[in-house]
């Protein structure tokens, strides 16, 4: 069996076992198990032979590095959401029936992610980004509060809109490559497609990539498509959280760099940089404005991941070689560090019983540990030196000062826009005199469970000083790929 059959069958198998088990912490740990076995899976694609592309499955420069990436988030925030869950069992606000369904879905999310990034075809991606979202939108309404089936309906609808777009925009990309390659699976194939494009009908492929953009974007939680993002944040359990910030954005935009790369080789088609850079900026000026309005701790990262997202994409629309490699850069270091602010935030939320900013203070005096490392997290995704993230917004800046002064500016004051409000919530929940903790239910955190913060947070301070030659030669390989 390849590695890649194991990436994708592991978490298929674990869902329909998970979903049996009643005794929540024996299910919690099997969670922990497979998610490990798939990102072991997941490593070895790097020295394994790559599987011949096929019509539905692909092993390529492009997404490995993803699909490791994913696997290992999904294994950090696997072991976090051991403690959490326990400590949610506790207060009695999750029942055994309900934690069976969430480690089920947990294993459905994961696997639908991956089965997305190793997709040969377009039809296949678009079904496994809607599996993930169909498993997402359940798991955001866990508690079975008002707000929370709220959110989930909410991330349902706008969602389902947003892939039924994308799947419009797969008909018309089949319908612009028919000519070329006729009917069948060929049509629908990214190897055979990217081979091809050159020859496809351009009017087409310029109206299918305005319908993937807005459809894909709106998964990625672009502006003015990004609604659903800090309501399914704010009201889901925070693992999951982790990992719709962490991951499925990633996702989301991975699919619209792939279809961005047909447009590129395609010389009579629209050039799309101007669209992702215009919504990027959009996304980037909004996010930053709003995180001074934010009164819920998971709704303030919620819209940080929507600006880190536009930043991504205005990188990606600029295009170049080093505007490319910034945006890889930006989506690897925005996955780590801003999982490890959600995986603090879970323990902050549960430690003070509450998820209002204003009840949230002095968490470097209360508890340490927790403090300090929230700290950390937003020092990181605020772009201070020197974790990585600060290199990937450099890198994005410079780029496009050398290219387009003027484009170069609202970028950095957006960036500078989003660390004012970002220092400013740091101060009152970080310094100043402790807030009382949760007077029903408050828990201690054991050092375990801090571990896959400082894990994270460790591997975005090393890149942000040195960056492995092997890990540069594939963001550059990538970056020449996508033009």
């Amino acid at each position: 069996m390849t590695p890649l059959l194991v990436v994708l069958g592991v978490p298929a198998g674990a869902a329909i076992v998970l979903a049996f088990i009643s005794q929540w912490r024996l299910a919690a740990w099997l969670n922990v198990a497979a998610s490990a076995a798939t990102f072991a899976a997941a490593a070895t694609l790097f020295v394994a032979e790559r599987p011949e592309p096929g019509h539905l499955l692909l092993v390529d420069d492009f997404n490995i590095y993803l699909i490791a990436l994913t696997a290992f988030v999904a294994l950090t925030t696997a072991v976090f959401s051991a403690s959490y869950i326990a400590h949610e069992v506790r207060r009695r606000r999750l029942t055994p029936r309900l934690l069976r369904f969430y480690h089920a879905m947990y294993q459905a999310f994961i696997g639908s992610m991956l089965m997305a990034l190793s997709a040969d075809n377009l039809g296949l991606m678009w079904v496994a980004v809607e599996g993930a979202t169909l498993s997402t939108a359940l798991m955001v309404s866990l508690y079975r509060t008002p707000a929370a089936i709220e959110a989930a309906w909410k991330y349902f609808i706008l969602c389902g809109v947003g892939i039924a777009l994308a799947l419009f925009g797969t008909m018309l990309m089949y319908l612009a490559a028919q000519p070329a390659l006729g009917e069948g699976m060929a049509a629908v194939t990214w190897s055979t497609l990217m081979a091809h494009a050159a020859d496809f009908d351009p009017a087409l492929l310029n109206v299918a990539f305005v319908f993937l953009l807005v459809g894909y974007g709106t998964k990625v939680g672009l502006a003015p498509f990004h609604a659903w993002l800090p309501d399914a944040h704010a009201e889901g359990p925070t693992p999951i959280s982790a990992v719709l910030s962490g991951l499925l954005l990633n996702v989301a935009l991975y699919a619209v760099l792939r279809f961005k790369m047909l447009l590129a080789a395609n010389p009579q088609a629209l050039a799309p940089g101007p669209l992702m850079i215009g919504m990027g900026l959009l996304s980037l000026s909004l996010a930053a404005l709003m995180l001074y309005r934010r009164r819920d701790i998971k709704r303030l990262f919620a819209y940080s991941s929507i600006e880190h997202m536009g930043i991504a994409a205005f990188a990606f629309g600029m295009g170049g070689p080093l505007a490319n490699f910034a945006g890889l850069l930006h989506m690897t270091m925005h996955s780590l560090v801003k999982a490890a602010i959600f995986f603090t935030v879970g323990h902050v939320s549960q430690v003070k019983g509450t998820q209002r900013i204003a009840d949230i203070s002095g968490l470097t005096t209360s508890h340490p540990a927790l403090g300090w490392s929230l700290v950390a997290g937003v020092v990181a995704i605020a772009g201070l030196p020197p974790f990585g993230v600060f290199t990937s917004e450099f890198l994005v800046v410079s780029s496009t000062f050398a290219r387009q002064p003027l484009l170069a500016l609202p970028v950095a004051v957006g960036l500078l826009v989003g660390f004012g409000a970002l220092l400013l919530r740091l101060h009152q929940l970080a310094f100043g005199p402790p807030s009382p903790n949760a007077r029903v239910g408050g828990r201690t955190v054991p050092t375990l469970s801090l571990l896959p913060i400082w894990l994270h947070l460790a591997l975005a301070l090393v890149a942000g000083i040195y960056l492995p030659a092997p890990l540069v030669a594939w963001f550059q390989s990538v970056a020449r790929l996508l033009g």
